[in-house]
């Protein structure tokens, strides 16, 4: 079942065609992860499904209902997204930057009420936040306010949550706490998360659907299974992997890989793929 999907979406800017007659469905309240090289269109697809970016042609429909003629208000208490790089936030406090996310939620002279005010808390405390409260944003870490910038979406309670690169300036640890907070919203709350991630094996721990994209392109959507494999890997980032099963998760995980060039590449083409399990 899926309430969000794209159907022959191009994306262009100028003359440049970014993404080109792209039609997808993002399963509802599952956790999707889209895979590709730099430059490939991940960003700007996500951009323009929350309507950051305009489109060229095709539509997104939410719902039924096409987003861009949707109410902006109306359309922010159904998907929120993190930009890869969120706009500057100087001056606010950690608190003032998180109750934005109340916005499509405000009304007459935009006062915060007590579920506003227990939603912020809420996201402040999940995000590990909550010591940053009265703390100005320009004092924290990179990492820190990747977690604040998370709290704010969360702060919006939407179904959906839009995440670019999510763990972009963290740490291995706090890596893990931010993607296994977005799976526990996902298996508890239910909440449909769609993200950006370039780690591989974090897409295939955390996703259980992943979307590999090349040149604007799909080529391949499917479970971590049909996704995560040496022949999908090959036609996406050029590279010849050697793929295993996570003892932990029992998912498929890139073990190692090669550069493929010239003559290189093309004989891998026609290799059939070797997978193979890790014990321990």
């Amino acid at each position: 079942m899926s309430r969000l999907q794209t159907s022959d979406l191009s994306i262009g800017y100028g003359e440049r065609t970014i993404v080109n007659n792209l039609s997808v469905s993002f399963p509802d309240k599952q956790i999707t992860a889209i895979i590709g090289p730099n430059g490939c269109g991940k960003s700007t697809l996500l951009k323009t499904i929350t309507r950051i970016n305009p489109h060229c042609t095709g539509s997104v429909l939410l719902d039924g209902k096409d987003i861009f003629k949707e109410n902006t208000k109306e359309l922010a208490r159904k998907i929120a997204i993190l930009p890869q790089t969120p706009e500057s936030a100087s001056g606010l406090t950690v608190g003032e930057l998180v109750s934005y996310g109340r916005y499509p939620y405000q009304q007459g002279f935009g006062r915060l009420a007590r579920k506003d005010y227990e939603v912020i808390d809420w996201a402040l405390q999940v995000t590990g936040t909550s010591d940053f409260k009265y703390r100005p944003i320009d004092a924290l870490s990179g990492g820190q306010r990747q977690r604040v910038w998370i709290a704010m979406a969360l702060a919006q309670e939407t179904d959906i949550i839009f995440l670019d690169e999510p763990t972009t300036y963290l740490d291995m640890a706090h890596q893990l706490e931010v993607l296994e907070l977005l799976q526990q919203l996902n298996r508890e709350q239910r909440r449909t998360i769609v993200m950006v991630l370039h780690d591989l094996n974090q897409a295939a721990r955390f996703a259980d659907y992943l979307i590999a994209m090349k040149d604007g392109r799909i080529v391949q959507a499917g479970p971590c299974e049909e996704v995560i494999t040496p022949s999908t890997l090959r036609k996406v980032f050029n590279i010849d992997a050697e793929i295993g099963t996570d003892p932990r998760t029992n998912k498929p995980m890139c073990i190692t890989y090669n550069l493929l060039k010239g003559d290189s590449f093309r004989e891998k083409e026609t290799l059939p793929d070797r997978t193979f399990a890790i014990t321990g």
